[in-house]
């Protein structure tokens, strides 16, 4: 063993140096450095920026929308009720073979919703074919319905006129074996009466039925395998030009030229008893059995309607189709005069509101959906409700008073501080006599905020309590509008109020 002359020798083995401590802030970049890496990972926030809206085709409705909804919705179930119909509700969804095959070309605007465990299923299009199988599947031969619901189309939507993919329907059916005519004029005579009730405007109820035009169009010339498409085009002459209208029947669906121009000449007659008269003198019409028939039936519709007081807002308009293939007789359409779609038009978001109510019979509608192919026949009509709705907004809008959106008619005041309990036990007083009661959720509100809620929400009475009420066992009822105020024995209270919300 070496000495070294300094008392170490070589051959022993040095022992390790511990390692450095990091400083507290090597430790911190450490860790800051392991952030953003962590950082660096994630998704790029600006890649999936979210955007906070409705789905195309879809809206929200505030409180004064809803509030024009709901009153909307009163007049018309009011109207329905009035004929005496009840009413059901079906899924918002069907199985897709239900909805097959019933709506022609607008079946392409069906919902297929994907598949959730072995059913393929579909949004509902409208309320009559789930009405029909309704009906099929409870063996039901006779009812007078109304449903209201939302349903959903796969359509451009044009909001201004009132055209969505979501939206609510209002419909009225009677199902079951009647003589002719005589619901089918009763149904013509609620869309009178609920436009009328809403006041819109002028209008017209186009009628029509599905034999004459199949008379009419066996009788220029179509080929029966071509009536359904044929009759989807004349639907769209509402929306465009005869020159369109044409230009489709024979360029897209194959028809000849002159059977077109001989359509042309029909689709441009409308009137009333003189016109059916008339066409009940065409030979050429005439040899069609369907035609006659129909013709027959508008006669008597027409009479009905007199009877019930309606024909001057009724035209029977040869130009009206209606696309859906369940039809099978009579059809109908209430468009608003003022609103009317001008064809052509650059841009469709400009135009109107145009019609607002449809319908027909569709008396073989059940029969395919009974496995022994019972027929039930109905007849219906659907409320256009979205399209009256922007109307019925646009007007509110332009006014210049302001709607409610609450029906409050009695809000609680406290005089001054510490009247919480008191203003409790008035509100289930009044909450316990069925009269619509707010108060303030403070301990404590200022008496000019609380009079000034009841201003800003248009609420016409309040009950006010303070210490000298309390001790004369009475409380101040005041009129908003007019400021005036009295006192009333707390015992007589209910009976006031319910005297002053008659008078208002």
């Amino acid at each position: 063993m070496e000495d070294t002359g300094l008392g170490i020798h070589k051959n022993i083995k040095l022992s390790k140096q511990p390692p450095r401590l990091k400083s507290r802030k090597e430790q911190i970049s450490e860790e800051v450095a392991k952030l953003l890496e962590l950082k660096a990972s994630l998704p790029d926030e600006g890649q999936k920026k979210f955007v906070l809206k409705t789905p195309k085709g879809t809206r929200d409705f505030n409180p004064y929308q809803m509030s024009i909804r709901e009153g909307a919705f009163t007049k018309i179930i009011a109207a329905f009720k009035r004929h005496g119909a009840e009413t059901i509700d079906t899924p918002v969804f069907e199985l897709k073979e239900t909805l097959t095959g019933k709506y022609g070309e607008d079946s392409k605007l069906i919902y297929d919703l994907a598949d959730q465990g072995g059913e393929l299923l579909s949004l509902r299009y409208d309320l009559t074919v789930p009405f029909a199988r309704y009906l099929a599947m409870n063996k039901i031969n006779n009812i007078k319905r109304y449903h209201i619901a939302k349903v959903y189309r796969r359509d451009n939507p044009a909001m201004t006129r009132g055209r969505y993919r979501e939206f609510y329907q209002c419909d009225f059916d009677i199902a079951g074996q009647f003589d002719p005519m005589i619901p089918d004029a009763e149904c013509v005579k609620i869309v009178a009466e609920i436009l009328e009730s809403l006041e819109l405007g002028d209008y017209v109820v186009k009628v029509n039925d599905r034999k004459i035009l199949d008379g009419m169009f066996a009788a220029c010339g179509v080929p029966e395998d071509k009536f359904r498409s044929i009759c989807s085009a004349v639907d769209k002459l509402d929306k465009t030009f005869w020159s369109d209208v044409r230009a489709e029947m024979i360029d897209e669906k194959g028809l000849d030229p002159v059977a077109a121009d001989k359509i042309g000449k029909y689709v441009e007659l409308k009137g009333g008893l003189d016109l059916v008269d008339k066409l009940l003198q065409d030979e050429n019409l005439m040899k069609e059995s369907s035609a006659k028939q129909g013709l027959e039936d508008m006669k008597l519709l027409l009479k009905y309607c007199e009877l019930f007081g309606v024909l001057d807002k009724v035209s029977f308009d040869l130009s009206l189709a209606r696309g859906l293939d369940y039809y099978t007789g009579v059809i109908y359409e209430a468009v608003l005069l003022g609103f009317s779609h001008t064809p052509g038009s650059e841009s469709e978001e400009t135009i109107g509101v145009g019609s607002v109510a449809g319908g027909g019979r569709y008396d073989k509608l059940v029969g395919m959906f009974d496995p022994k192919n019972k027929v039930v026949p109905c007849v219906g009509v659907s409320i256009g409700i979205e399209r009256i709705f922007s109307i019925l907004e646009a007007r509110a809008m332009a006014s210049e008073k302001k709607g409610r959106t609450t029906s409050t008619e009695v809000y609680v005041i406290s005089a001054q501080k510490n009247m919480l309990e008191h203003r409790l036990q008035l509100c289930k007083e009044l909450w316990d006599s069925d009269i619509k009661t707010e108060q303030s959720y403070k301990k404590n509100p200022k008496m000019l905020d609380q009079f000034q809620a009841c201003e800003n929400n248009g609420i016409p009475l309040a009950v006010i309590i303070g210490d000298s009420e309390i001790k004369n066992n009475v409380v101040k009822l005041r009129i908003i509008e007019t400021r005036a105020e009295r006192e009333v024995p707390r015992s007589e209270m209910i009976e006031e109020i319910r005297k002053e919300l008659a008078n208002l």
